[in-house]
């Protein structure tokens, strides 16, 4: 299985805490967001970068597609509440409203010439290659590299945020919906470009991210299923001891094993809750080897989006 490793501390991946004043100030904008939508524009930001590692994009282009999609969702700012934070599906009329973001938010970047560089990523994040996006209905060739890798980060985002996913089991759900924007049902391969919502392209990196984050909790499960195997295997040998202790007739006998299940003892546990302990420790196991289950089953769903 491939090592996963995101060095969230490379100059690609920006953090609010590792930048220059400028990029600090550009930033800064988030912060007149609500928590769900600043949080939101760091996940599509952080993804969007993943993105542009995975298409080999230049260094330069990757930092600046990154902060284009940190600020992509700035217009919201002025959307209302209620709307913003509905419980349910948007009517037409309110669709319409929330769909202004865009152009509100390269607005508010066209206006500011620290933040116009980054503008792109406002009033394209929507749009669609086959031109069912907004706000403009910009089709494949109008369309900026930049606003087509943000809008499939966007979205993947939104769909997992909406769906409180835990972790990766399950998230082949999202990938299909996503997959549907490249491949309609019922569709000839020689109008298929031609009715494309996204790049396949940009798609294929977003599978190979997800599958190395699957991979990556895949190994951590594995990880922490053997340590809970050595502590069994640890809780076993005081069992062994235990039972020794209780038919060992002589007092030094008896202190030997004693001091045996002593030696084995973890802080917090004791000669009066080991067994419970043990007990807890099954429990987990057979837990985590169910969820270890599901996510290699998952993640077999996943490769065939490759």
């Amino acid at each position: 299985m491939k090592e996963y490793n995101f060095n969230f501390y490379s100059d690609a991946n920006l953090k609010s805490y590792n930048l220059n004043e400028s990029i600090r100030y550009q930033l800064g904008m988030l912060d007149s967001l609500d928590a769900f939508t600043r949080r939101h524009s760091e996940n599509v930001a952080a993804l969007t970068c993943r993105l542009c590692e995975k298409l080999h994009m230049r260094s330069y282009f990757t930092a600046y597609c990154t902060t284009c999609a940190y600020l992509h969702d700035i217009g919201k700012q002025f959307i209302p509440e209620k709307i913003l934070q509905k419980n349910g599906p948007l009517t037409d009329e309110e669709y319409e409203i929330m769909k202004t973001h865009t152009t509100i938010g390269y607005k508010i970047c066209m206006a500011d010439m620290k933040l116009r560089p980054y503008a792109n990523g406002t009033l394209y994040h929507h749009e669609a290659l086959n031109g069912t996006g907004y706000p403009n209905g910009a089709t494949a060739q109008e369309i900026p590299l930049e606003g087509k890798i943000i809008r499939v980060a966007d979205e993947f985002d939104a769909i997992v945020s909406k769906r409180q996913y835990k972790s990766h089991v399950g998230i082949s759900d999202t990938l299909k919906i996503l997959f549907d924007e490249i491949t309609p049902p019922a569709v000839s391969k020689k109008s298929i470009d031609k009715l494309n919502k996204i790049d396949p392209k940009i798609f294929k990196a977003l599978v190979k991210n997800v599958i190395e984050d699957t991979e990556y909790e895949i190994g951590c499960l594995m990880d922490y299923i053997d340590y809970i195997d050595e502590n069994i295997k640890r809780l076993h040998q005081i069992q062994l001891y235990n039972a020794s202790l209780i038919d060992a007739k002589k007092d030094h006998q008896k202190e030997y094993y004693k001091k045996s299940i002593e030696l084995l003892l973890d802080p917090g546990e004791t000669l009066d809750n080991w067994a419970q302990v043990a007990s807890e420790y099954k429990t987990a196991r057979a837990i985590r080897s169910e969820e270890l289950n599901k996510l290699r089953a998952e993640l077999k769903k996943i490769k065939k989006f490759k």
